[in-house]
């Protein structure tokens, strides 16, 4: 489980690719202090365990369900990633719960800069709008981010300059592919409700009424 909150910008070293199978190094720093093989770590929104520690880097295995529904098959030496360590009991939550379970990879389609902030337009699957609410959460290649607006395949979030500094919101441009992970609390919402299933009083309609949308 993870925050959201990205520790620091991790740099891809190398990359050892075959069928189905992907094995990557990334320079890191403030995520290597504790950290044990075995371990997990956030990689652009992606979970996946830390399988050999050197004294500035980590590696990392991707099977190829993690390769499809990602774009860590897409990466490449010398690429920046936003990293961050599991979260413990005892830290304080400053994003919002992120399994790491990426939902599927968007694309940006609009980067409107302003003086004091960005606002981003991500493209996504049509199967995903649905988990997405305007002033709910979403995870950007493993950033806590808050949606501003939503359309039927696409939403906003606006970024403002400490986020564009410490993560890698900086360098996407117009057509840069990102993972994406909704809110999971939506998902189990519409577990619960989707079938009419009632959950101590907790139905479709008395959500409507309190001013979720179906």
């Amino acid at each position: 489980m993870f925050t959201g909150i990205v520790e620091e910008i991790g740099t891809v070293r190398s990359i050892d690719r075959r069928s189905g199978y992907q094995r990557t190094t990334i320079g890191a720093s403030t995520v290597l202090e504790g950290l044990k093989v075995g371990d997990s770590v956030s990689l652009a929104g992606a979970c996946h365990t830390a399988v050999d520690i050197a004294t500035s880097s980590f590696t990392v295995e991707s099977v190829e369900e993690t390769l499809k529904r990602t774009t860590m098959g897409e990466l490449g030496v010398g690429e920046r990633l936003n990293l961050e360590r599991s979260v413990r009991l005892a830290d304080r939550l400053d994003g919002h719960l992120v399994q790491g379970h990426v939902d599927g990879v968007g694309r940006v389609v609009i980067r409107d800069e302003s003086s004091d902030h960005w606002d981003f337009t991500i493209e996504m699957s049509t199967s995903l709008s649905r988990y997405v609410a305007e002033k709910g959460s979403i995870a950007i290649d493993g950033i806590s981010l808050t949606v501003v607006s939503v359309g039927a395949d696409r939403f906003s979030v606006t970024i403002i300059p400490h986020t564009m500094k410490m993560t890698t919101m900086g360098d996407r441009r117009q057509g840069d592919p990102v993972n994406l992970e909704v809110d999971l609390v939506a998902r189990y919402l519409e577990r619960l409700v989707g079938a009419g299933t009632e959950v101590e009083g907790l139905t479709a309609a008395t959500l409507q009424r309190m001013g979720f949308s179906a």
